[in-house]
């Protein structure tokens, strides 16, 4: 969903790059550090209960990792493995704020909200990898109700206002997160499946009728 606003935001942040790429900082530098960033606030201060103050770090290096892109069109250091990079660090950071958070729930006795956001975990992961294997197979999957980019808002937007004291947001959010995810793995199937069914009906549709 907020894939269309993506135009407008590379055009907001490539002065921003172009600052950064004077400092010598490469595009895969930013990427590794807003990774560590993301995971240290969230592995150091959610299972503290820190929520507030860890969406605060947290959100800090997610902004900071949004400028490797930018950098990397400014220097035309666009690469391969600069996208494999960063779509892996992707889900190294994903898995840290999902984990600090059932982390900060269990040692807080809230074991049914722990066990929601291990699922938000495991679903988003599956998200994510349905989408990489599809394309990998030559599909397109570019469905989703929830991609990452919502899931990292809802998931930081309430822990920082749990953080606050605002009372059941957290909760409401990831039974919401699970629920979207649930239905984000769905679409990312059923799109899929209607694919990889056309593509069986045109290579029928093709094969030469055997002869009486």
């Amino acid at each position: 969903m907020l894939n269309n606003i993506r135009p407008a935001l590379e055009r907001v942040l490539t002065p921003v790059g172009n600052a950064v790429a004077r400092s010598g900082l490469s595009p895969n530098a930013i990427t590794v550090v807003g990774t560590l960033g993301v995971a240290a606030g969230a592995l150091v201060l959610f299972p503290r209960g820190e929520f507030f103050w860890g969406t605060m770090v947290i959100t800090a290096f997610v902004l900071f990792d949004m400028l490797d892109g930018a950098v990397a069109r400014v220097t035309g250091k666009i690469s391969k493995f600069g996208a494999f990079l960063d779509s892996t660090m992707d889900r190294v950071a994903d898995a840290a704020i999902f984990s600090g958070l059932m982390i900060g729930l269990y040692r807080d006795d809230q074991d049914l909200l722990a066990g929601v956001a291990l699922y938000c975990l495991v679903s988003g992961v599956v998200v994510s990898y349905a989408k990489a294997r599809a394309e990998g197979l030559g599909y397109t999957c570019n469905v989703g109700i929830a991609e990452r980019a919502e899931r990292l808002i809802v998931a930081l937007v309430a822990a920082g206002f749990d953080g606050l004291g605002v009372p059941y947001i957290l909760a409401v959010a990831l039974w919401v997160l699970a629920g979207l995810s649930t239905v984000t793995v769905g679409q990312r199937f059923a799109t899929v499946y209607a694919q990889a069914r056309a593509a069986a009906a045109a290579a029928a549709a093709r094969e030469p009728e055997p002869h009486p």
